[in-house]
C-alpha cells in the first residue's frame, strides 16, 4: 500500500461569510455592512440603520469557494468512469489500462484541492434603545490531497495494482453558530459611536478520511466526525465622523481547539483563533469605499502551512437605491492563498427587497460565488 501523505503544504481557504454585498466588495464589511449582516462582520453595525427601518430578514445568504488549480475533481471523475469501464471489460483491455495509468500520473503531481461553503440567516430589529439581530451561520472547509502509487508501466496487472493502492486524504472542518448581536449607538464626549456585543453558541466539527481514488467523493467528507460545543463572544465598535467610519471587530473572543480522529496521517488539531480586524470606510448614500485589515493571522489546522491574514479593499456605487455595482480586491499577507478580484451586483426595487450576487477569481480554477436575499421594512 502507498503511504498516506501529510498535509504540510496544504492551504485551506478562509472561512466563508456568505454575503453577496460584502463578497462583491472584496469581502469587506467591518464598517460597511448593513444592520442585517452586522453579526457576521461587526456587532456594532446592528445599531447603524435609518430611522425608517423597523424590521429586516435575511433568508438566506449562501456562498462557496473552490480552489482546484490542477482540475483534480474532473480528473478523478474521469478516472472513476474509466475504472468502471475497465472492470466491466474484465480488467483485460490494454488500451483502457493505458488511459488509466495516464490519469493516475496526472493526479500524482496535482496540488491539493479545497472547497469551502457557507450559509447565513438573520432577523434584525433595529431600534434606538437597543438594536438586536438574531442570527445563525455555518460553514465548512474541505481539503483533499492525492497519494498515488508508483508507476510500474502500462501492463494490465500493474495498472490494476496502481489504482487499487492509490488514495485520497481528505480533511475538513465544519462550524455552526447561533447568537444574538446587541448594539447601541450613542454620543460619548461629543463623538458619535456604536458599540456591540454578540453572545453566541457554537458547534465545531472536524472530519478526516483516507479513501481509495475509486471511492473518493468530496461530498462524503462528513463520515468521520468529531464534535464539540462551546460558548463564545464577538465584540465591536464603530466611530462616525461625517461620512467617514473607523471600526474594530473582535471575533471569537475565546479561542477554541478540536482534534480530528486518528485517520490516515494521524490526528490533526483545528484551532479557531480570535480574529481582530480594523476597518475604515467612506459611506455616502450613493457611494461606499471600504478597507479591512486583519491584525491577527488565522492558523486553523495546526499541522498545516495554512495561515492567512488579509487586507481587503472594496467599493460600491448605488443607483438611487434601486441597483448597485461593486468591486474589490483581497490579498493574503501570509502569501498562503492567491490574491483575488471580486465583482458584484445588487438589485433592490423600492428598497424593500434586495438581491445581491457576487463572484471572485484568483487564477485558474480558483473562484467563488455568493448571493443573498433580504427583506427590509
Amino acid at each position: 500500500m502507498v503511504g498516506c501523505l501529510g498535509f504540510s503544504t496544504v492551504s485551506i481557504a478562509a472561512s466563508v461569510i456568505a454575503d453577496g454585498r460584502g463578497n462583491g466588495m472584496g469581502n469587506t464589511g467591518v464598517t460597511s455592512a448593513d444592520y442585517l449582516l452586522a453579526p457576521f462582520y461587526n456587532p456594532a453595525l446592528t445599531a447603524v440603520h435609518r430611522d425608517s427601518d423597523t424590521f429586516g430578514i435575511l433568508v438566506p445568504a449562501i456562498g462557496a469557494n473552490v480552489r482546484d488549480t490542477d482540475n483534480s475533481l474532473d480528473t478523478i471523475d474521469t478516472l472513476q468512469d474509466t475504472i468502471t469501464s475497465f472492470e466491466n471489460s474484465g480488467s483485460t483491455d490494454p488500451a483502457i489500462a493505458t488511459q488509466l495509468n495516464g490519469y493516475l500520473t496526472d493526479l500524482s503531481d496535482d496540488k491539493p484541492l479545497a472547497v469551502t461553503g457557507g450559509v447565513g440567516i438573520a432577523v434584525a430589529i433595529p431600534i434606538k434603545t437597543l438594536s438586536a439581530n438574531i442570527f445563525t451561520r455555518g460553514y465548512a472547509e474541505v481539503v483533499a490531497v492525492t497519494a498515488i502509487a508508483p508507476d510500474n508501466g502500462n501492463g494490465v496487472t500493474d495498472v490494476t495494482t496502481r489504482y487499487e493502492n492509490s488514495e485520497v486524504d481528505m480533511i475538513a472542518f465544519g462550524y455552526t453558530e447561533f447568537g444574538v448581536a446587541l448594539a447601541k449607538r450613542m454620543t460619548v464626549q461629543g463623538q458619535d459611536v456604536s458599540f456591540g456585543v454578540t453572545p453566541k453558541y457554537q458547534q465545531l466539527k472536524t472530519y478526516k478520511q483516507n479513501l481509495s481514488v475509486e471511492d473518493f467523493d468530496v461530498s462524503d467528507y462528513d463520515e468521520s466526525e468529531t464534535k464539540e460545543n462551546a460558548f463564545n463572544m464577538d465584540l465591536g465598535a464603530v466611530w462616525f465622523y461625517e461620512s467617514y467610519r473607523v471600526g474594530i471587530a473582535v471575533k471569537d473572543l475565546f479561542s477554541k481547539k478540536i482534534d480530528t480522529l486518528n485517520v490516515g496521517s494521524g490526528v490533526s488539531t483545528y484551532k479557531l483563533d480570535t480574529q481582530v480586524t480594523v476597518s475604515g470606510s467612506y459611506a455616502m448614500e450613493y457611494f461606499v469605499a471600504s478597507a479591512d485589515l486583519d491584525l491577527t493571522s488565522q492558523e486553523r489546522f495546526t499541522d498545516l502551512n495554512d495561515d492567512t491574514q488579509y487586507l481587503r479593499l472594496g467599493i460600491e456605487g448605488n443607483a438611487f437605491g434601486w441597483a448597485q455595482l461593486r468591486a474589490g480586491y483581497e490579498m493574503d499577507l501570509e502569501s498562503t492563498l492567491d490574491d483575488s478580484v471580486t465583482l458584484g451586483i445588487g438589485i433592490s426595487p423600492g428598497d424593500l427587497v434586495s438581491f445581491d450576487l457576487a463572484g471572485s477569481y484568483a487564477g485558474s480554477n480558483q473562484y467563488g460565488l455568493s448571493g443573498n436575499l433580504a427583506f427590509t421594512f
